[in-house]
Order: C-alpha cells, then sequence, then structure tokens
C-alpha cells in the first residue's frame, strides 16, 4: 500500500518517499543511529520521575520522537520445526508537535505528523523471510486505539479483548508468508533499568522508557509456501519510547531476549561504543513478576563466531559470563543468515542457549 506523506519532514521521510515512489536511485537506507541518535530538540525528553502508567503506556506516545512495539516468538511446528517470529510496529514523529515548534500544518484529514512502519519476519533454521509497511496516521490505514486496543498497518494487526495488550490476536498477511496467532499471558508486566526508566549510556546521557513481557504463550497457524502448520511456543513483548536511544558516540546494539530452562528470562543489551567501552545493561525476570537488574560492572560478553553477509559481518555466536547470577552462556543463531534487509538493515533471529542454563530466544544485531 503506498501512501503520501507530508512534505518537510527530514531525512527519513526523504528516504521513504523515495522508496515508496520506487525512485531509480534513492539514497542509501539510513543506519539505526542516524534514526534514533539524532538531534531530539522540540520533543519530549525522557524523565526519570514519570511512572510508566498501565493501560495508558500500551497506547502511543506522540510527543516524544520514536517508540515501538515489539513481538519475537520462538516456535515449534506441529513436524517439530523450530521457528522463529517477529512483529514490529515503529512510530516515528516527522516533527515535534509541540505548541513553540513550527510543524507542518494542513486541513486535509489525509495529512499526518506521526509515520508507522512495521516489519514482519520468519525465520526458520534453512530460511529467512521478511517484510515491510509503511503508512501515515490514519484511522483507516495504520493506528493505534483503545477498546478494543488495536495496533494496525493496514490489514496487519494486533488486536486485544480491552484495553490491555493480552490476550490478544495477531495478524500478518505477508506476500511470502502470513501468521494468525493467539497470545496470552498471566504474568505481571516487567519495568526495565529503573521502575521502567532505562538509561542508554554510562553518561546517562540518553535513555528510554521501557517495559517487557517475557512470559506470553503462543499458538495459531504460520503459512510457508502455501502450507499452513500449526505452531506453539512462547514469545516476548518489548515496548520502548524515546526522543533519543543512542548519542553520537555509539554505533548501534547487541540487544538479547532469552528464556532459560530454570523458568526465568533474561534482557541483556550491549551499546557499542564507537571510540569509547561499550555500555551493558541487563535484568534476570520471573513469571510471578518478581526480577532484578543487573549491572553494567557485572556482565562480561564477548563473539565465539562470525559470518559474513554480503560486504558485513555479523556476530552470529556469543559468550556470556555473569558471575554474580552464576550465569556461563552460548548463544548461536537457529539461521546465521537472519538480516532484515528493509528500509533500515539489521540482523534479527532466534538463538539457542546452552552452557550453566538450556534454553531459546532473540538475538538484535544493529549499526554493522
Amino acid at each position: 500500500m503506498i501512501t503520501l506523506l507530508n512534505k518537510s519532514f527530514g531525512y527519513l521521510g526523504l528516504f521513504t518517499l523515495l522508496a515508496l515512489t520506487a525512485c531509480s536511485k534513492p539514497p542509501a537506507p539510513p543506519s539505526m543511529g542516524s534514526l534514533l541518535g539524532d538531534n531530539s530538540q522540540g520533543y519530549t525528553k525522557v524523565d526519570k520521575s514519570r511512572p510508566i502508567i498501565f493501560p495508558e503506556d500500551h497506547l502511543s506516545h506522540d510527543d516524544f520522537r520514536q517508540e515501538w512495539w515489539y513481538l519475537t516468538a520462538n516456535l515449534k511446528t506441529q513436524e517439530g520445526e523450530l521457528l522463529g517470529l517477529q512483529w514490529t510496529q515503529f512510530r516515528v514523529a516527522l516533527a515535534p508537535e509541540k505548541a513553540d515548534i513550527q510543524s507542518p500544518k494542513s486541513d486535509s484529514g489525509w495529512a499526518a505528523n506521526q509515520i508507522f512502519m512495521t516489519h514482519a519476519a520468519i525465520t526458520s533454521k534453512s530460511s529467512h523471510f521478511a517484510e515491510e509497511r509503511w503508512s501515515r496516521r490514519h484511522p483507516r490505514l495504520a493506528d493505534v486505539t483503545t477498546k478494543p486496543l488495536i495496533i494496525k498497518i493496514d490489514n496487519w494487526q494486533w488486536t486485544g479483548t480491552g484495553e490491555d495488550l493480552f490476550p490478544a490476536q495477531l495478524k500478518v498477511d505477508a506476500e511470502k508468508f502470513s501468521y494468525q496467532l493467539s497470545l496470552q499471558t498471566s504474568s505481571p508486566y516487567q519495568l526495565q533499568g529503573e521502575k521502567g526508566y532505562s538509561i542508554k549510556s554510562a553518561d546517562g546521557s540518553v535513555a528510554s522508557h521501557y517495559y517487557s513481557q517475557p512470559f506470553i504463550t503462543v499458538s495459531g497457524t504460520v503459512n510457508l509456501d502455501g502450507i499452513d502448520h500449526e505452531v506453539s511456543g512462547d514469545a516476548w513483548l518489548d515496548r520502548e519510547w524515546s526522543s533519543q536511544f543512542l548519542n553520537k558516540a555509539q554505533a548501534g546494539w547487541d540487544w538479547f531476549s532469552l528464556r532459560l530452562e530454570d523458568g526465568s528470562s533474561l534482557m541483556l543489551f550491549q551499546l557499542r561504543g564507537q571510540d569509547k567501552p561499550s555500555f551493558y545493561s541487563g535484568r534476570r525476570m520471573f513469571a510471578d513478576g518478581s526480577g532484578h537488574n543487573i549491572t553494567s560492572e557485572e556482565i562480561q560478553v564477548e563473539v565465539a563466531d562470525w559470518h559474513k553477509i554480503d560486504s558485513k559481518r555479523y556476530p552470529i555466536a556469543w559468550r556470556i559470563s555473569i558471575p554474580s547470577e552464576e550465569i556461563e552462556l552460548s548463544t548461536q543463531a537457529l539461521n546465521a543468515n537472519a538480516v532484515v534487509p528493509l528500509s533500515v538493515s539489521y540482523w534479527e533471529g532466534p538463538v539457542t542457549v546452552s552452557g550453566s542454563h538450556k534454553g531459546e530466544g532473540y538475538m538484535e544485531l544493529t549499526g554493522y
């Protein structure tokens, strides 16, 4: 679906418009750093004193520059094949909405200051499919609404039964695949960082509001190559919003969402510095809603194996050591070629876990 965007909305909007109108020579895709590390002037800043409130914070935060609803799932077909599944709806503001900032104005009902980009992917051991859709915000095209909670872009839709995110149905009908899933949880949400205030740098110059639901049960149908597969498994949802996720000295991140055999979940990320040491953060979480943060000083990670795709190299196997948690893990990608080759390119795929704990989860690599 092609939708027209407002004028005067910067590099991201220019790239999107050129891509959607099939220009013969579009500019190079923006990097994650250029999208998330740009000037945040005029947008609302992340505030440590601001509490996360449910169900209001399931909705969009238009005064912040960007945010996402991010689901990853580790599934198994009835035939025993392992699948990874991703669905992410991004929202990006084209200009600040504060009264003292001049934003594009229009009397048209089709004008919007917010655009949505949605990525959907399915990964198996031997294949990886990813597709995307873009749209300006409009009730008939792409939006986030409540009662019931719906997060949609065209016919790719997350549909709740009330104001909460769960229970929900997730439907995606892409060109090369489709899925229809039921999502359930009985666990409380986990607030990352300090009560949902998640620092992204050693100096605290950038941060986000961030909460997760690591304990989701999944059932449904995945269609690949025209064949329906009944699937079941576990999923993880991340909700995050900010006006600046990276500072200029940071190149990208490595993020892990791991479910361990003892019933706990581990969130861990490394933000790589271009000329400074990396910054680490983590949280060990349990289904009853309890959990505790893991500081940067407690975390040790190193690459165990690299994989080259075209001209880029990606670290597809890692060793993770957290002595304070008695954790010594090795992670391995289910499919080393799980690059999401869309408007913003990054690596995203399922991983298996071995070592002190067995398990499974997902890994995201940006900035390579």
